[in-house]
């Protein structure tokens, strides 16, 4: 315990990871701030977390909008007085806009799988690095540390039952934007790395844990996880990389994938012969 003590860490989303790390981060001490687009998720984690003796915000906001981004980190700022660290988690599938494999893809999957994924991302990094670089460096000397939510489908993909290219795209867009922002901001004591999570046991991968060949082929593909890993397993990389264990830390991306990047794992069993 104790690792984010006198910390201020906002969260982007209220469920799935998002949620495992909120709590984790208020169970580690820092003050956190929850912002998503619904209400009723928001105000109920942030309830959950003060109930347990934590500090904690929430803010209902729409991450693809800029004035909402800015209206939200204001609101923690003027709660918290400054941010310390911000894990992007907010995104999801396109699959209901049309993502696919590239030669079913629509423009309007393209579009809005890369605004919920990415654009979210560069709005919400935007607002707190603009607060970051005006605030005091903590007592480690660094101003802040950023996380971004990047995903194995970018470097490591599966295409017989992960074939949405358009999130893959946006995902290793994000991995990008981390190297950019990390070499940019280094100098005034800014982190930013990615943490990219295998099949998770969110509310994202509801078309994953209801299809039994998905879920036999997770158990090959990421051995260590079993089928699915706990967002929890995440939730702690998160303090890792939002505490000052990672001081020095920065421009790197991190696969919490259970061995998916490793393991060689065929469609179906018994095949790889």
């Amino acid at each position: 315990m104790d690792r984010l003590r006198d910390r201020v860490c906002l969260i982007t989303g209220s469920t799935g990871i998002a949620a495992a790390s909120a709590r984790r981060l208020a169970f580690e001490g820092a003050a956190v701030a929850v912002v998503s687009r619904t209400p009723e998720h928001v105000h109920s984690l942030a309830r959950e977390i003060e109930a347990a003796g934590g500090r904690a915000l929430g803010v209902a906001a729409d991450l693809t909008a800029e004035e909402d981004v800015d209206r939200a980190v204001a609101a923690v700022n003027e709660r918290f007085g400054r941010i310390d660290g911000l894990f992007a988690v907010a995104g999801g599938s396109g699959r209901r806009f049309g993502d696919g494999p590239l030669h079913e893809l629509t423009a309007e999957g393209w579009e809005r799988t890369f605004e919920i994924n990415l654009r979210t991302q560069a709005l919400v990094c935007r607002a707190v690095v603009r607060l970051m670089l005006t605030q005091d460096p903590n007592p480690s000397g660094t101003r802040g540390s950023i996380l971004l939510m990047g995903s194995v489908t970018a470097t490591d993909p599966a295409p017989p039952y992960f074939a949405t290219h358009a999130y893959a795209a946006a995902r290793g867009a994000t991995n990008a934007l981390m190297t950019s922002m990390a070499a940019t901001y280094a100098p005034h004591g800014i982190r930013v790395n990615v943490v990219a999570p295998s099949l998770t046991n969110t509310p994202m991968a509801s078309r994953a844990r209801s299809d039994a060949r998905i879920l036999a082929f997770a158990r090959r593909k990421q051995p260590l996880a079993g089928e699915m890993l706990n967002p929890d397993e995440v939730a702690q990389a998160a303090v890792y990389f939002l505490s000052d264990e990672s001081r020095v830390v920065t421009g790197q991306l991190l696969k919490i994938d259970g061995g998916w990047s490793v393991v060689s794992a065929s469609p179906e069993p018994g095949s790889e012969a």
